[in-house]
């Protein structure tokens, strides 16, 4: 039986089946995908918690790779679990700057948003209140060694943000200069998945 595994977690739309396009970066490894269906921190925690409760029976040694807002997810529910490594994909790592810029694109204020409860947005995000307090009230302490894959024309996340998550945890960060958010070109995966094979060696 192999020590070594792999969790998965997805961004938003995607799904667990996403983690076999990595099996080939990952020899050595068994992979097991998460699935959620509700982007809230306080319900994503418990596939999360229960994956790596059902996998840290049978493995010695447990990795993370994580895409967008699961990297959130992930380092939300794990922080104070044992995870030898992380590879974070675009992700969200600062979730209260990404709430503030996307209430700033919508241009709603903190006293608006406290007023309404819920707001809808013409980018497809319904800003909550409720979602807001939860990540102010639920800080994260994340001391993985990790490795982050940034895309330079990241439309979602700062470098700002990327750079001083860096300065202030174990993480190592590539950047493709010329990628997006979402890596789905030919160019794109071909360095993702270099990348990631680079991060598992």
């Amino acid at each position: 039986m192999s020590k070594k595994a792999i969790l998965y977690v997805h961004g938003k739309d995607g799904n667990s089946q996403e983690a076999e396009r990595y099996r080939k970066n990952c020899l050595g490894f068994d992979i097991v995908g998460i699935d959620y269906d509700v982007d809230f921190p306080w319900i994503v925690e418990e596939p999360i918690r229960a994956a790596y409760d059902k996998v840290r029976k049978s493995y010695s040694c447990i990795y993370v790779i994580a895409n967008s807002i699961g990297a959130y997810f992930t380092m939300h529910a794990l922080q104070a679990y044992d995870i030898e490594r992380a590879l974070f994909l675009s992700p969200v790592l600062d979730m209260e700057r990404l709430i503030l810029d996307m209430m700033g694109w919508a241009k709603v204020s903190e006293a608006e948003l406290r007023e309404r409860g819920e707001i809808p947005t013409s980018f497809g995000e319904t800003l909550s209140w409720k979602y807001l307090c939860f990540v102010r009230e639920h800080p994260i302490i994340w001391r993985v060694p990790t490795e982050i894959l940034y895309a330079g024309n990241d439309h979602l996340i700062s470098r700002q943000t990327v750079n001083r998550f860096i300065e202030h945890h174990n993480a190592h960060l590539t950047v493709m200069e010329n990628g997006e958010h979402w890596f789905h070109t030919e160019e794109q995966l071909a360095f993702l998945d270099t990348w990631m094979k680079k991060a598992m060696s």
